[in-house]
């Protein structure tokens, strides 16, 4: 199955893809759209694409576990997204994400204009590879 990951941001959502034996999460882009209604149009279109059947929205959760103003923005366009998509749409713990996804960029010496545009899918490849190993797990678990 090919899954999708969705980073949601203020100025740009990152997304991610998996390849269909759910074995590694592909960065592919960013979408800088600041309007909801077109934002959940643009992610519908992405999801038909690359023709993920799941779409995972990061849950940007409070260090201490606990939802803030941001986890529950995410979680009502996640709602929306769900109505709809032919896709299923979960929500998925991203906590460190983007600070990883700097640090991965960082060492491969990504800077500027180029880590500005990237780090969001990059993010969503984190948020995914993470998703990912959950399933992977879950499959072992009987």
């Amino acid at each position: 199955m090919i899954i999708m990951a969705v980073d949601l941001g203020d100025a740009r959502t990152g997304i991610a893809v998996s390849d269909a034996g759910e074995s590694f999460a592909f960065p592919k882009e960013a979408i800088c759209e600041k309007g909801q209604r077109a934002l959940l149009s643009k992610l519908n279109l992405a999801a038909q694409k690359y023709g993920a059947e799941l779409i995972v929205v990061g849950l940007p959760l409070n260090m201490d576990g606990t939802r803030g103003y941001k986890a529950e923005q995410c979680e009502q366009t996640a709602e929306k997204l769900d109505g709809m998509c032919e896709a299923k749409v979960v929500m998925w713990d991203e906590r460190s994400t983007t600070v990883m996804a700097h640090k991965n960029l960082s060492e491969l010496n990504v800077r500027g204009s180029k880590r500005k545009s990237s780090v969001d899918s990059e993010a969503a490849a984190i948020l995914l590879e993470s998703y990912l190993n959950y399933r992977k797990n879950q499959k072992g678990v009987k």
